[in-house]
């Protein structure tokens, strides 16, 4: 099938995909194994974000050839151990030949880590707070084909998830890079009508129980380290995670149909505007 068409094309057993999926062997693996389906474990949802925040502005396939070298560089992405990452840890990342050697981007990164331990500790796990903001059904395309797709960089739920973790003090998360999050950890399933993998990834979508915030008044565990970790440059002396006042606390996400896009109050981080979907470039 002809991809000016309907974006699809076979792939080496004949099946249609995807067209973007078979553009390097690198994206045919992410394709068929990754993209679309759900995710709820934190450091792997973690990672996403992360590496969708050091794509801005780069191809996706380069990230997800450098991923292993980003992996072994922020402590395989667990959160609690970059929350402590302090000026030398930057210093060594931007001597890294491995990953993208930006500033502002591996700075943005152990931000955020501090930033998901309160997530955590609010909500339980990062699981529970992002999949607060799954879509209803009926605010998704009946039909997911390539011209829509094109027009889908980002959503009124992508907007609404951006506009929440910039009020949380994450950078780097723009609406774009925001709905390729999405896209990548199966918060959706954007598999284009007729790719062969858009039923195993709905299949494991509707089998998944979704995460959920702990009941109101039971505790959700104390994920914080026991000292407030080391400040960067620039940043506030209340934004690191832990010390007296405690992590901040904001009600649980509201459901889709329920929150209307608007403009932030924050600066946003980068956030790159390419046509849909972002997250297989």
């Amino acid at each position: 099938m002809a991809r000016a068409v309907a974006g699809l094309r076979p792939g080496p057993d004949g099946k249609p995909r995807c067209f973007w999926g078979l553009s390097a062997p690198d994206y045919l693996r992410y394709h068929d194994r990754e993209w679309g389906f759900p995710v709820t474990d934190d450091r792997r949802l973690f990672e996403k974000l992360c590496l969708e925040g050091f794509q801005s502005g780069l191809s996706w396939l380069t990230i997800l050839r450098k991923r292993e070298a980003f992996r072994r560089a922020f402590a395989g992405f667990d959160f609690r151990r970059v929350a402590r990452f302090g000026r030398h840890h930057v210093r060594r990342l931007l001597g890294d030949a491995g990953i993208v050697r930006h500033r502002g981007k591996i700075e943005s990164a152990i931000g955020n880590a501090r930033r998901a331990l309160e997530l955590a500790e609010e909500f339980g796990s990062l699981a529970a707070y992002f999949w607060g903001f799954e879509p209803l059904p009926a605010s998704r395309p009946d039909r997911i084909t390539w011209a829509r797709l094109r027009r889908m960089a980002a959503t009124s739920e992508s907007r609404a998830l951006s506009r929440d973790l910039k009020e949380r003090g994450w950078t780097f998360v723009g609406p774009t890079t925001v709905y390729a999050f999405m896209q990548a950890m199966g918060l959706v399933n954007d598999h284009l009508d007729g790719c062969t993998m858009q039923a195993p990834a709905e299949r494991a979508r509707r089998a998944l129980r979704r995460p959920a915030p702990p009941r109101r008044g039971a505790p959700a565990g104390r994920l914080s380290p026991s000292a407030p970790p080391p400040r960067l440059p620039g940043e506030a002396a209340g934004a690191t995670t832990g010390g007296a006042a405690g992590p901040r606390r904001r009600p649980t996400p509201a459901p889709a149909a329920a929150r209307r896009p608007g403009r932030s109050r924050r600066r946003p981080g980068a956030d790159s505007r390419r046509a849909a979907p972002r997250s297989p470039r």
